[in-house]
């Protein structure tokens, strides 16, 4: 006791042993893994209701333990229902109550289901704990070890009071072997399994298996009480040659001008070109059954496939079948990780200076972009030069190894260009344009997608080049093939642009920032085309006009003498002179520094004839010079209309409305290098000075409009008119009493600096076709062209994906209205949502497009077996209404769920067609005559009594059947328990899973 009250002798170390072996370790981590699920102690659900455990949500949960170094995973398979209320919980004895996976075990509402976990398909489970070795390679073979896992799992349920089945797999995982136990107040039950190769052949048959059972539970009573026993059997139907598959394959031979495997220009192919359906499962149940009722012995069987109450049918889907959109879409795809370039692909380039045959050319597109007042050829001369260098491409390019044939290749640009079919035809050009322009589309309508997937208007020329460099890619040469038809197109761009073509299929107006790129690009290059075509058109006008007023003025002249003669005369003066005049508009050139549309000379030529007129008007008159100069330079110029009541505050003239240009169009790429370029020039003064007059250019243009347009005019008047809000008006009251308006600019307006002010004092009073250009066409279409002429196969094909997968999912939109499928049209929604999150970005993620592709193939896939169950079940030949729509709902309902129960069974319509697609498979097997087509109902019975001595069914591929019963064990006293065992028999395994309950109250 003096040792006891010592200080020293109360610290000493502590050794606990309760935990110091591994096994125990791993038996305390397995409790604590349930007290943290809360799977401690009993707990009440509803009861199961009919085909819950398939058609309800399972979860599940996963831990890892580990046994020294050895690691295992813990998963807790429950599924999801809701707990009971305490008013609505049975009031019973805690002793009394059985576990809840006990009562699963004798549960005849789920039996069989299509789609779960095995161990739920053999014991018919709600919920279980499963300890399996965590790495796909380990296993848990040796009889030891499994003895020590079976003890490690009891001890933990009996420590911890858990009433959730305890599972350990053991051997390899492919053989799927469980043993587990299930604990409750009193009573255990034991999972047991057998698994062999080979059906021992005394338990090939129910009275085997029945006396497996029997001897196993060693039930004291007698008589034993009745077993009740559940029977499946099921059918494979794997041929199918008799029936025809409905898709046809494509004829990669055809000519490209009708169809080629059934596509047509500007329409992508759609089907699967294998049978999607690989075989048939058809599930004979006898659900309800007691052993003495029927006989199935090595003798005799009543197991009839024809008299089974139930039917049930389920599908095997071939893997991955291969389908015409999705080789189409897969193989497009791979090109945006190609990296050769044209040049690569086709050798030497028609865009090239190599050689001395294109000189002209790169002089011709030389003298174009230069500023320099140089000779430019004839249009149709440049024209003329570039068809030149595409035949010289041609005669390089030996015809063997041109990608495209030229039937071909023709056929293609005709489509993509529709107003060249008659060549040099400016109206039918003019035509095609007005109808690209008014483009009013279904699409638009209904089911508006381009925007979403920035892609292009499903009748643009860039949808349709995307269909056509798809065909080719697939058809024509793969990528050499895309690579030729985009430099034909590119040489049609350039062709277009010096002839002054609109490019058809392309909505009027500056670029459409919702659509890809490359559309925006085309569209800016039409720009470009309308706006040198107008200016070449009002050039020629104003040469026409001047030329006859000339000739009006002089003949106008002629007093005396103005006889017929002369006048003849005068007129071939003038006709001898338009020639030359025209010439000179030929080899008119720009300076960088002028608006294209300035008509220096014309107007110097209006000018003089105006002041000839004045001087003969005023001959004889005293007026002074200087007043003359006045009056010219103040002339107004380019008024488009008055604008209202409004007069110039000076002078109180009617303040006129000028003509003024209209802003540069930009596309996607120029906006965000003009922005960077703003960026960059900082946050000072300086560069926000500099940034303000870089974006004051258009205000500068048109304040040089106004100016033109209204001689006199002050800031104020360009404020009333440019910027309402920016000039205030007061009312006041004069000396005399009279109110009258009294108006200012605004505060922002007078800020010392203002860029509007600045803008003004510099601006001069120039009309528009006298400015600079704002939008300089001729820079802007080279520019264009030489971005087209620099894409690689591979960035066309990122430009063009989005139009693509836009036509794609049309098409799958177009099949899936013919065969209303909810499946598809759920996977077709995704898809927008997805592809509109991503195809919004210039660069979209690989891997993320290449999902949206495996949907539209998924979805292809499903129409695609619609198809083919439809083409098996006859559904079009059936003549009576009522039966068609049966089998149309058995069909819809194959494709969602996971097995279907056959109305009537082996009696009804639909279980005519079955029995006869077996049948007459067995025929096909046996060289007898086959039975008419599915889809014309009959009596089975019918069929049946023809047959003779034909077997109406092929041999099940597999056998299932449930044994249940309650018995007392382990003595003749001990409560009465579930006990269950699952057999099935297949041609290469037998399988045993059986639970075994036992009262442990006094054992």
């Amino acid at each position: 006791m003096a040792a006891d009250s010592d200080p020293e002798s109360e610290v000493f170390e502590i050794t606990d042993f309760t935990t110091a072996s591994e096994w125990e370790r791993f038996v305390s981590k397995i409790e604590e893994v349930l007290n943290d699920w809360k799977l401690i102690g009993s707990t009440a659900s509803k009861s199961l209701e009919k085909g819950e455990l398939t058609s309800g949500t399972w979860e599940e949960k996963s831990d890892e333990i580990s046994f020294a170094d050895y690691k295992f995973s813990i998963t807790h398979h429950y599924l999801k229902q809701e707990s009971l209320a305490d008013k609505e919980v049975k009031v019973e004895s805690e002793e009394d109550a059985l576990p809840e996976a006990m009562q699963d075990l004798l549960s005849m509402s789920n039996d069989f289901p299509p789609r779960a976990h095995c161990l739920v398909r053999w014991y018919g489970l709600r919920e279980f704990v499963v300890i399996a070795p965590a790495a796909s390679n380990d296993a848990v073979i040796s009889e030891s070890k499994c003895n020590i896992l079976l003890s490690s799992i009891s001890i933990a349920l009996g420590n911890t009071g858990c009433q959730v089945a305890l599972f350990v797999q053991i051997q390899q995982k492919a053989r799927r072997m469980y043993v587990g136990a299930c604990e409750g107040p009193g009573v255990r039950t034991d999972f047991e399994m057998v698994h062999l190769r080979k059906v021992p052949n005394q338990y090939n048959h129910l009275s085997g298996l029945l006396d497996i059972l029997k001897s196993k539970i060693g039930c004291p009573l007698t008589p034993l009480p009745p077993i009740s026993v559940a029977i499946r059997f099921t059918y494979v139907l794997q041929d199918w040659q008799q029936y025809s598959w409905p898709q046809q394959p494509p004829d990669f031979d055809a000519l490209v001008g009708g169809e080629v495997g059934g596509l047509e220009f500007g329409k992508l192919p759609f089907g699967a070109c294998e049978d999607p359906i690989s075989e048939l499962h058809l599930a004979t149940t006898w659900p309800h059954l007691t052993e003495g009722i029927i006989v199935d012995n090595d003798v005799y069987s009543d197991l009839d496939a024809l008299q089974a109450p139930q039917w049930s049918v389920r599908v095997r889907k071939a893997d991955n079948p291969q389908c015409l959109l999705g080789d189409f879409l897969t193989e497009f795809f791979k090109l945006c990780c190609r990296k050769e370039s044209i040049d690569e692909l086709l050798g030497r380039s028609a865009f090239e200076d190599e050689s001395k045959e294109n000189a002209d050319i790169s002089q011709a597109l030389q003298k174009l972009t230069e500023p320099t007042a140089v000779h430019i050829p004839r249009l149709s001369t440049m024209s003329n030069m570039v068809h030149s260098a595409r035949k010289r491409m041609h005669k390089h390019r030996r015809v063997e190894e041109s990608p495209i044939s030229n039937e071909v290749l023709n056929s293609i640009l005709l489509f993509l260009f529709p107003d060249a079919e008659k060549a040099g035809d400016a109206s039918t050009a003019k035509r095609s344009t007005s109808r690209g322009s008014s483009i009013a589309t279904a699409e638009e309508e209904g089911y508006n997608l381009y925007s979403q997937f920035k892609s292009a208007p499903s009748d643009s020329l860039t949808y349709k080049l995307a269909l056509c460099l798809c065909m080719v890619n697939f058809y024509h040469g793969g990528m050499r093939g895309v690579a030729h038809l985009w430099q034909e197109f590119v040489l049609e761009m350039r062709y277009r642009l010096e002839n002054n073509y609109l490019v058809p299929g392309l909505a009027a107006g500056p670029p459409d920032l919702k659509c890809c790129l490359l559309h925006q690009k085309l569209q800016m290059l039409n720009c470009c085309i309308e706006r040198k075509k107008a200016r070449d058109d009002g050039r020629k006008q104003t040469s026409e006009n001047a030329l006859g007023g000339s000739v009006e003025r002089k003949l106008s002249n002629s007093t005396g003498k103005g006889t017929s003669e002369c006048s003849n005369k005068e007129l071939d003066k003038e006709n001898k002179g338009e020639s030359s005049q025209q010439k000179s508009w030929d080899s008119w050139s720009d300076s960088e520094d002028e608006f294209f549309e300035c008509l220096s000379d014309t107007e110097e030529l209006k000018e003089g004839v105006q002041e000839s007129d004045v001087k003969e008007r005023t001959k004889g008159e005293k007026k002074d010079e200087g007043a003359k100069k006045e009056i010219q330079k103040w002339r107004p110029e380019g008024r488009l209309h008055q604008h209202g009541k409004l007069t110039l505050l000076h002078t109180g003239d009617p303040l006129y409305i000028p003509v003024t240009q209209e802003p540069a169009p930009m596309t996607e790429d120029l906006l965000e290098e003009q922005s960077e370029v703003l960026a960059k020039l900082g946050t000072s003064a300086e560069g926000a000075h500099l940034r303000a007059r870089m974006q004051s250019a258009c205000l500068l243009s048109d304040m040089e409009s106004f100016k033109a347009a209204n001689p006199g005019c002050c800031l104020e008047d360009f404020v009333r008119w440019y910027s309402p809000r920016d000039y205030i008006e007061d009312e006041l009251t004069d000396e005399a009493g009279d109110k009258i308006l009294k108006g200012e600019l605004s505060a922002r307006m007078k800020i010392p600096g203002n860029m509007w002010v600045e803008a003004w004092e510099t601006a001069k009073p120039i009309p528009a076709r006298r400015q600079r250009r704002l939008f300089d066409d001729t820079k802007e279409a080279e520019k264009v062209l030489h971005y087209l002429v620099g894409l690689k196969p591979a960035d066309l094909t990122r430009h063009l994906l989005p139009c693509i997968l836009h036509a794609a999912l049309l098409k799958v939109k177009e099949e899936e209205s013919m065969e209303d499928i909810p499946s598809v049209r759920k996977i077709i929604q995704q898809i927008i949502t997805h592809a509109s999150k991503l195809l919004r970005y210039s660069n979209p993620d690989i891997k993320k497009l290449e999902e949206i592709i495996s949907q539209i193939i998924a979805s292809e896939a499903i129409i695609a077996r619609s198809r083919s169950l439809q083409a098996k079940f006859g559904i079009k030949k059936c003549e009576k209404e009522d039966e068609r729509e049966e089998l149309e709902r058995f069909v819809s309902y194959l494709l969602e769920q996971p097995e279907v129960p056959v109305i009537g069974a082996g009696r009804g319509p639909t279980g005519s067609i079955i029995y006869k697609l077996f049948v007459n498979a067995q025929r096909v097997t046996t060289l007898t005559p086959i039975d008419d087509e599915p889809g014309k109902s009959g009596s089975s019975d019918e069929h049946r009594s023809s047959l003779g001595a034909v077997s109406e069914f092929p041999p099940p591929a597999g056998r299932e059947i449930i044994l249940r019963t309650t018995v007392p064990r382990p003595a003749p006293y001990s409560k009465s328990l579930p006990q269950r065992m699952y057999c099935v028999l297949l041609k290469d395994e037998f399988r045993l899973a059986g639970a075994f309950s036992s009262d442990t109250s006094f054992f």
